[in-house]
């Protein structure tokens, strides 16, 4: 047995993690959440675990392993083993709804936001919202099941139509659409609580923020440089890690052009990091993961 085991399920994201921990001749056993576990099974596969399961695994196949993974990740905890984002991380991860219920929480900015289960809901939510305004899936990834809508009429069609956005686990959010500041986003990325790096995204809005090598797609028109972002802003995002419990992830925020506010609206997990790091950063962050990867695992 290996003292690190990554449970992953994303096909091309996570080389570069593999790639680093190779330079570094550090073993560690690669698992995908496919087959079956045993709970009466109280050996973990390695003393710590680092979760790396995407929310936008439901993209991929119907038959996805968000909560699949949620229980194996407790169970492996359970048994002993150390987790690096564990369960509790992958349930804020999971929700969209609970990530804005603890930012608020902090006495942070959100944009405006009603959570539904139900499709005739969602024109009252929308009333006490007012328009333009988006309907989110509670678990997307990847900009997945986020449709805006300009008017009442256009709405009360889709919700007449059937053709409102759908959500694995039947939660909707109706939120005021935020117009950015020039219309970019920040995600703030952190490392065990604390500030790392953080990118300006130009271009995909709230919509399809996905800076990992894999969602690159040459003229999609996402553009993306390394920013400072302002102390408090900084100092906001290490909060919300910190609540969260957070080992490695980023948290995305953006400047309400309308008022200057500062509005906090997702906790990502899952942090593969920026692509082309070196052009962008000057440096791989995965290098400095690495690093804490091995720390952990001398305290496992």
């Amino acid at each position: 047995m290996t003292d690190l085991a990554i449970l992953y399920e994303h096909p091309a994201w996570f080389v570069p993690l593999f790639a680093a921990l190779d330079r570094r001749g550090i073993g560690y056993t690669a698992l995908t959440p496919d087959g079956d576990w045993d709970p009466a099974d109280r050996r973990p596969p390695a003393p710590l675990v680092f979760n790396r399961i995407a929310m936008s695994s439901f993209l991929r196949s119907g038959e996805h392993p968000i909560f699949h993974a949620s229980a194996l990740l407790d169970h492996w905890r359970r048994a002993g083993a150390g987790i690096v984002n564990g369960p509790e991380v992958l349930a804020i991860d999971s929700s969209k709804a609970r990530q804005l219920s603890l930012i608020a929480s902090l006495g942070l900015a959100i944009p405006a936001t009603r959570v539904v289960h139900r499709a005739t809901d969602v024109p009252a939510a929308a009333a006490a919202i007012g328009f333009p305004l988006v309907v989110k899936a509670n678990i997307g990834g990847s900009g997945a099941g986020i449709v805006r809508f300009d008017s009442a009429d256009e709405l009360h069609a889709a919700v007449a139509d059937g053709t409102l956005p759908s959500s694995i686990d039947g939660v909707l959010l109706v939120q005021d659409y935020v117009p950015a500041r020039n219309g970019t986003i920040t995600r703030i990325e952190t490392l065990d609580r604390a500030f790392l790096y953080a990118i300006d995204v130009a271009g995909g809005g709230a919509f399809d923020l996905c800076p990992a090598d894999a969602c690159v797609v040459p003229g999609s028109g996402i553009a993306m440089t390394a920013t400072t972002p302002p102390p408090a802003l900084i100092a906001a995002a290490e909060r919300i890690a910190g609540a969260v419990d957070l080992d490695v992830g980023g948290v995305e925020v953006m400047i309400d052009d309308r008022d200057g506010v500062a509005r906090f609206y997702d906790i990502n997990a899952l942090s593969n990091f920026v692509a082309r790091p070196h052009e962008i950063l000057g440096y791989d962050p995965h290098d400095r993961l690495v690093d804490y990867l091995v720390t952990r695992m001398k305290d496992a």
